[in-house]
């Protein structure tokens, strides 16, 4: 299974690359994630070359169901994160993949 990425190891990897004290690294770390936030919230877009592009968008409100129930539930209008991925990031993924996979005995690859 794969580890979680988190701020901690977002700062640890600022500190050990870019050079900047424990503190530092951690604090810049915060200020970035706390301006990506802010533009957000504020319904910009917030657009990171060669990562991908955040933004929110607005979904109406409507009638949902309970699948258990099969009760009708109202849902409310809100806004919702969304993300979409550069080119550039899936195909790094995708070559990732790749050269992940696994030589079966006939061949093959899983």
């Amino acid at each position: 299974m794969s580890e979680t990425l988190t701020r901690h190891n977002l700062a640890e990897a600022v500190y050990a690359q870019v050079g900047l004290s424990r503190n530092e690294s951690a604090d810049l770390v915060d200020r970035v994630l706390e301006e990506v936030s802010a533009r957000l919230i504020r319904g910009e877009v917030v657009k990171l070359s060669s990562f991908g592009t955040f933004a929110v968008r607005s979904k109406g409100g409507r009638i949902g169901r309970n699948p258990k129930t099969g009760e009708e539930v109202p849902i409310s209008p809100r806004r919702v994160l969304v993300f979409r991925a550069s080119h550039v990031l899936k195909a790094m993924i995708n070559e990732g993949l790749a050269g992940d996979a696994v030589s079966t005995p006939n061949g093959g690859t899983k």
